[in-house]
């Protein structure tokens, strides 16, 4: 087994480190959520925590994982006897992104419960996790039908598998740590939730830590066992300390100033519900314990509601999460100071390099210092260097306040992730049919399968009460729900949409669009054409707060290439086709449909638009032509494309219930 990377020797990420002990020490806390760029030990140090962790005792051969002191009564292996118990480290199981149901919550099989009425039950991975820590790296890429197992589990406390009738419910409580890359999409609100605390974390700047970073890593990648051995003290004087602090945990007292404190910064920050309330006092509680104390003091409320709101807090969904720090003091020394519980200079003990000692250790792939600026750069050419600009070229404008869009979506019926904007075939949705199983069963047709089973009976020598079955009976459910799919902005930049009021209303347009994508679950990306040529501002990505920054930053002027910026979508799809082909696209054209520069500019513009045409891909034309005199160009674009042309006013109103049918009855007509 490979020896893993210390948790006191990751250098930096405080808050990262502090959250994680924090978490050992009450587990309560209700877990972690690490946002931030790619290789800045996000992974390291949770896979690192498990080491810290106290041992559990467990009843002898239970594969949940029971508790001997206090065994539950409907454990499936049960029932136990309270007594002696066996000790073993506390668990951390990890859930890959792409796992099944099935390797979640358990199996069960469905030929033997047919058969013979047994529930023959195989654990999955809740299981495993019970009393130890549920690992979610890209946690944000987690499909929606495990998410809401994991949020079913988080908020019972226990798992329940029902499949046609046969049922099994175990214990499942579990320290829930999540890992995240921001700029490949958010969290469910709901998710979100569920995570007690929350840290950004970024690479350092500072040339001194970015060596010693790399310093041990290379140690450790040299010799991982030597390494750990060096930081053996350090570990265990950790593991000592979160020890000590579990037994003083119970011994804190949250005055009810502290309480005030808490119930004024919650309400101040507008956040939803009381968790927000009860996750701050259970923080509080246990950074007092971690610092020795038995009083919870205004540093530890201050501390608890910088780890605690920051993914609370009503907002925006492009809006970066973070605490107004000084609206929070004020808050703080507002309601402070009422009965002695707030009142203290001192700061809760970090240790001596920050909580549990040095740390911030990135992983291999570590990003060049800058990247995380791209999106703020202006738009780029070939290479990512700085497009110059160009002659009449203008500042970026502010986008028009967002607005509700109805839902567009691509027609037929799709097979591709799940989401919530066009019919798909799903694991999830309401039943249509039945199917022989492709590889393993996962959604059983009751029905279809008794149905199949039934003719062979006296064959098979049935004799008693139970159906005979055999694996060539059992039919799978087939279902229908929704899909998510790539909504590929292509938005006119030139100078003929240049008027700031206009463009403006563009930008406004496009952004309700994104927040539309964002909450259906969609893949975005962005294709901006100025000038004499096309640029791919944004490739496939979940991340919508990334395609909203770069439309915020988007300069416009020049000629207009539609030609060019329709075969670069094209080209766009054509490769996300390759990388996923079940995800089906839609290209929503901005432009009032004018063509200028190079020879025959309209004429090559509409060879582009045929090319979709042609592949049968979902468009909308969204027309920004604006005065007294319209020329129609967006309207004959959209013909072209086999699509359909909306105005922005009609983007606005209920007229655009009709723009889905209108979609289809092109694609039909074609």
């Amino acid at each position: 087994m490979s020896t893993p990377f210390p948790f006191t020797a990751v250098v930096g990420q405080d808050d990262l480190r502090l959250a994680l002990l924090l978490n050992a020490v009450s587990p309560a806390v209700g877990g972690v959520l690490v946002r931030g760029e790619k290789g800045t030990a996000k992974s390291t140090a949770v896979r690192a925590l498990s080491a810290l962790m106290p041992e559990v005792d467990v009843v002898p051969g239970c594969r949940f994982s029971c508790d001997p002191h206090s065994p539950d009564p409907g454990c499936p292996d049960g029932p136990h006897e309270p007594g002696a118990g066996v000790a073993r480290p506390a668990r951390m199981v990890e859930l890959p992104v792409g796992a099944s149901e099935d390797r979640l919550v358990g199996a069960l099989d469905i030929e033997r419960a047919l058969a013979e009425g047994v529930k023959a039950f195989e654990p999955g991975l809740l299981a495993d996790a019970h009393r130890g820590i549920l690992y979610v790296d890209e946690v944000n890429l987690l499909h929606d039908h495990l998410v809401d197992l994991l949020l079913d589990a988080a908020a019972m406390g226990a798992s329940y598998v029902e499949r046609e009738g046969v049922s099994v419910r175990h214990a499942s409580r579990f320290l829930l740590v999540g890992t995240m890359n921001p700029e490949e999409g958010e969290l469910r609100p709901q998710l979100l939730d569920r995570f007690g605390l929350t840290v950004e974390v970024s690479a350092s700047r500072e040339p001194d830590q970015r060596v010693e970073v790399v310093r041990r890593r290379l140690a450790h990648d040299d010799d991982p066992a030597g390494f750990a051995a060096r930081w053996a003290d350090e570990e265990a004087a950790v593991r000592a300390r979160i020890a000590a602090a579990r037994e003083l945990l119970p011994s804190v007292r949250l005055g009810d100033g502290a309480l005030r404190q808490i119930a004024a910064t919650c309400a101040a920050f507008e956040v939803d519900g009381m968790r927000a309330d009860i996750v701050m006092a259970r923080t509080a509680t246990a950074l007092a314990a971690w610092a020795g104390r038995t009083d919870v003091l205004a540093e530890d409320v201050r501390q608890a509601a910088l780890l605690a709101l920051p993914h609370r807090r009503r907002r925006n969904p492009f809006d970066a999460p973070g605490l107004d720090e000084d609206k929070l003091d004020e808050t703080l020394e507002e309601f402070g100071g009422q009965d002695g519980d707030s009142g203290g200079d001192d700061d809760p003990d970090p240790g001596p390099d920050g909580p549990g000692g040095p740390g911030g250790q990135p992983e291999p792939d570590d990003a060049p210092p800058g990247d995380g600026d791209a999106a703020a750069r202006p738009e780029a050419g070939e290479g990512g260097e700085p497009r110059p600009s160009g002659a009449g070229e203008q500042s970026p404008v502010r986008a028009a306040e967002p607005f509700r869009t109805k839902v567009l979506s691509v027609p037929g019926l799709g097979e591709g992730a799940a989401g919530r904007r066009s019919r798909a075939r799903t694991e999830h949705g309401r039943t249509t049919g039945a199917r022989r199983p492709r590889g393993a069963l996962t959604k059983l047709h009751l029905a279809a399968t008794v149905q199949a089973a039934a003719p062979h009976q006296r064959a098979r020598g049935r004799s008693g009460r139970g159906l005979v079955v055999r694996r060539d009976d059992l039919r799978q459910a087939t279902r229908e729900g929704r899909e998510g799919n790539l909504v590929l902005f292509v938005v006119d930049a030139s100078g003929s949409m240049a008027a700031r009021q206009r463009m403006g209303a563009v930008k406004g347009a496009v952004l309700s669009l994104l927040l539309d994508a964002y909450q259906r679950r969609d893949k975005v990306g962005l294709v901006t054409f100025r000038g004499a040529a096309a640029d791919v501002a944004l490739p496939p990505t979940s991340s919508v707060d990334a395609a909203a920054a770069r439309l915020e930053s988007l300069p416009t002027g020049g000629r207009t290439p539609l030609a060019a910026g329709l075969l670069r979508a094209h080209e766009v799809l054509r490769v996300e086709r390759l990388r996923d082909p079940a995800r089906r696209a839609l290209v929503v054209v901005v432009t009032d449909g004018r063509a200028t520069g190079g020879p025959e500019p309209v004429a090559l513009a509409g060879r582009a638009a045929r090319l979709f045409a042609a592949e049968g891909v979902a468009s909308v034309v969204v027309d920004c032509e604006s005065g007294p005199v319209r020329l129609g160009l967006a309207g004959r674009l959209a013909d072209e494309l086999g699509g359909t042309a909306v105005t922005l006013d009609e983007l606005r109103a209920d007229a655009i219930a009709g723009l889905v049918r209108d979609v289809q009855g092109t694609r039909r007509a074609a």
